[in-house]
């Protein structure tokens, strides 16, 4: 049997909506309201790294503030203007911006849009099995298990 071949090249912007709006524990899915997701990634089969086409309605943000242990990420600002916010502060971004977060860097990130249009950007962030999430800012624990499922758990490591 042939697994079915993905396409060369498509439109990003045809590329349907994740239908799940969140990964998250329920608790934690307004953080994301507002926030659509394409992955670009998967269109075409992509195992090593994902890539997303991401849309954040004014007051959305792009996650909740977080860091990797093992995925590396890079976002790249295509439309609007998003604040991101590290531990070392907020700052404005802009089409053209990018930013960059290598893994195993303490502190945190994310993207919140505090304007009224829309934010566009691309995200692109490795698959590397083992990654372990932390949130700063959260009672939240992620993990990447080697089947390519993401599990939360409470930081004392209690399930959600």
């Amino acid at each position: 049997m042939t697994e079915p071949r993905s396409p060369a090249a498509v439109r990003a912007a045809d590329v349907p909506p994740r239908a799940r709006q969140s990964i998250y524990p329920q608790r934690f899915v307004h953080v994301t309201e507002g926030r659509e997701k394409r992955a670009l990634g998967d269109v075409f089969g992509l195992q090593r790294f994902g890539v997303n086409l991401t849309r954040l309605a004014p007051g959305a943000s792009s996650a909740l503030r977080h860091s990797h242990s093992q995925q590396d990420e890079l976002v790249y600002v295509l439309e609007g203007e998003p604040t991101l916010i590290t531990d070392a502060g907020e700052q404005r971004l802009g089409p053209g911006d990018c930013a960059g977060f290598r893994a195993g860097a303490p502190g945190g990130h994310h993207l919140v849009n505090r304007s009224d249009d829309d934010v566009v950007l691309i995200e692109i962030g490795d698959r590397t099995p083992g990654d372990e999430v932390t949130y700063p800012d959260d009672d939240l624990h992620g993990e990447l298990t080697p089947d390519g499922a993401r599990r939360f758990s409470h930081r004392d490591g209690t399930p959600y």
